[in-house]
């Protein structure tokens, strides 16, 4: 399964937003420099977040994005399905029914074929993991690799 950079992206940003510790939405410029990524490609990710509920915008001058929601209530599924969308990743065309199989009929081509429901399982065990893991799960992590992380973040975001 191949993911866009965006979803990279939105959790970063998520975890960058909690570590902020503020209540004043933050800018997609101050966003984007945080990980110098190209702002108008962040405000995507970031208006994806707000439709799915994950983050709140504020419009104007002072506004920006915050957190709707504590990241023990946003998990790893919630930011891809915000990114990527709901569609499942594996697509059955049917295959088994073109060339020689075309024509054919019987109970073999009536059910789902055996690609298709192992790549479904597959997938399944994949979301149900990723819904496992909220992003509290995913700070926790980057704080025991690295402890002042939190302190750094607002250090460099209060110099710049």
């Amino acid at each position: 399964m191949r993911m866009s950079e965006g979803v990279e992206w939105a959790v970063h940003v998520c975890l960058l937003l909690d570590w902020l510790e503020t209540d004043r939405p933050v800018s997609t410029t101050r966003l984007a420099a945080s990980y110098d990524l190209p702002p108008p490609y962040l405000n995507k990710q970031l208006q994806a977040l707000v439709r799915a509920g994950i983050a709140t915008s504020t419009p104007g001058a002072r506004g920006g994005f915050a957190l709707a929601r504590p990241l023990d209530q946003i998990t790893l599924m919630d930011v891809v399905t915000a990114i990527e969308g709901p569609d499942e990743a594996f697509q059955c065309t049917e295959i088994r029914r073109r060339g020689m199989g075309a024509g054919s009929s019987g109970p073999e081509t009536e059910i789902p074929c055996a690609v298709s429901i192992a790549m479904h399982r597959a997938e399944l065990a994949w979301r149900r993991a990723l819904a496992a893991q909220t992003l509290a799960d995913v700070r926790k992590q980057a704080e025991r690799v690295s402890p002042r992380l939190g302190e750094r973040i607002r250090a460099w975001h209060a110099r710049n």
